[in-house]
């Protein structure tokens, strides 16, 4: 691929029927265009867990994702409250989400751990009241020079 791929998918509040279309059409096109498996897993959880934040917590959202012959980039931005304390955030368990949420079997608290597990490099750049734009990154090949996730 000579130039990079560009898909754009629009995630709406609280609607959990079509929470996960979007990762699951990256997962397809990725599957379609040769990606190693190891990688399509890698980004289609991360980015998953994000689209599923996103319906939950931030009142939908917009997700980029760039594909290149090095990385698959995912970009997740949304209007919604930001976040409070993000290593608070990044603890597995912890969650914000309400009852209702928990019942429809989703806000387990593993949005966040599980994006960076799943990614090789996660930056979240927050503003309360504002929004939040989490950016991942997830190479085809593992990099020697690569920085840890912040």
């Amino acid at each position: 691929m000579s130039e990079s791929l560009n898909l754009n998918y629009t995630i709406t509040n609280e609607d959990f029927t079509r929470a996960g279309e979007a990762s699951g059409d990256v997962k397809s096109k990725l599957k379609m265009m040769g990606v190693p498996p190891e990688v399509v897993r890698k980004v289609s959880i991360a980015m998953y867990e994000g689209e599923i934040n996103m319906v939950i917590h931030a009142g939908g959202g917009t997700i980029d994702v760039i594909i290149t012959t090095d990385d698959i980039t995912m970009i997740l931005k949304d209007n919604g409250p930001g976040i409070a304390d993000i290593d608070l955030a990044m603890q597995a368990g912890y969650s914000t989400a309400s009852e209702n949420v928990r019942a429809l079997g989703f806000g387990a608290g593993m949005g966040l751990p599980n994006m960076k597990k799943y990614s090789d490099e996660m930056t979240i750049d927050t503003q309360l009241g504002i929004g939040t734009t989490v950016t991942m990154k997830v190479y085809f090949k593992p990099r020697t020079d690569a920085q840890p996730s912040a």
